[in-house]
């Protein structure tokens, strides 16, 4: 029980960390930049800025943010885990309360800084979601639903739909604004894929009399599927 507890104490620490440090970016260069990140972060932040632009109505970021997120909690909640689930809402919810309180600070005006560094505080900020048995929510938690249930990798999933996203942000704001997004999305996407090795597809093969029971068991810890070969040695 002190150890469950204490695992919890670390990864809610590290929740919070994550949650400030990914806010953090998107107000110093997300916004500095008129930049677009991936995910549900970059749809929140196309929405109400096209509403802002287009519509003369001033929506908060943060409010948009854990709209979108509700209905896959759900999903992930049911098939991934509930400790996941739980804790990716609260970096989620931190998230959106942290772009609401914290000030706009303007560090430079150089957008090909900003697309770089702010893709690096991005990645480093989801990255320690994910290290915490957490995520930053939205496509993410599609994605991890999805390469629980297929052999395609996990950012696969989130790049295509971000490539859909851009499309429009750039068709909508500018093609500068999309080309200069998908650099802030790249430096995001490398520091992630080199920090968290968890959903990267692996292969374990198991050899066993009691193949049923094994699937089983399996399946019940890592809500995996499980491919079973008959085999006969001679």
């Amino acid at each position: 029980m002190h150890s469950k507890w204490v695992k919890d104490v670390k990864t809610t620490l590290m929740v919070i960390l994550s949650a400030l440090v990914y806010a953090f970016g998107i107000r110093v260069f997300v916004r500095a930049g008129l930049l677009f990140p991936g995910g549900f972060t970059g749809i929140s932040l196309l929405f109400t800025r096209y509403m802002l632009d287009f519509q003369g109505i001033n929506i908060p970021f943060g409010v948009v943010y854990a709209l979108l997120n509700l209905v896959p909690t759900f999903l992930v909640y049911k098939y991934v885990g509930k400790r996941f689930a739980l804790f990716s809402v609260l970096q989620y919810a931190l998230v959106s309360l942290f772009t609401l309180i914290l000030p706009d600070i303007t560090l430079t005006g150089d957008i090909i800084l900003i697309a770089v560094f702010g893709g690096i505080i991005g990645g480093f900020g989801i990255s320690l979601a994910l290290n915490a048995n957490a995520s930053t929510g939205g496509t993410d938690f599609i994605a991890i639903y999805f390469s629980n249930k297929t052999r395609v990798e996990t950012w696969s999933y989130i790049m295509y739909g971000n490539m859909v996203m851009l499309l429009l942000a750039g068709y909508l704001f500018g093609w500068d604004k999309a080309l200069y997004s998908i650099i802030y999305q790249f430096c995001s996407t490398y520091i992630v894929s080199q920090r968290h090795m968890r959903f990267k597809l692996r292969a374990l093969h198991l050899i066993t009399v009691v193949p049923d029971e094994v699937c089983a068991s399996i399946y019940q810890i890592s809500r995996h599927g499980i491919t079973r070969i008959w085999g006969e040695g001679g």
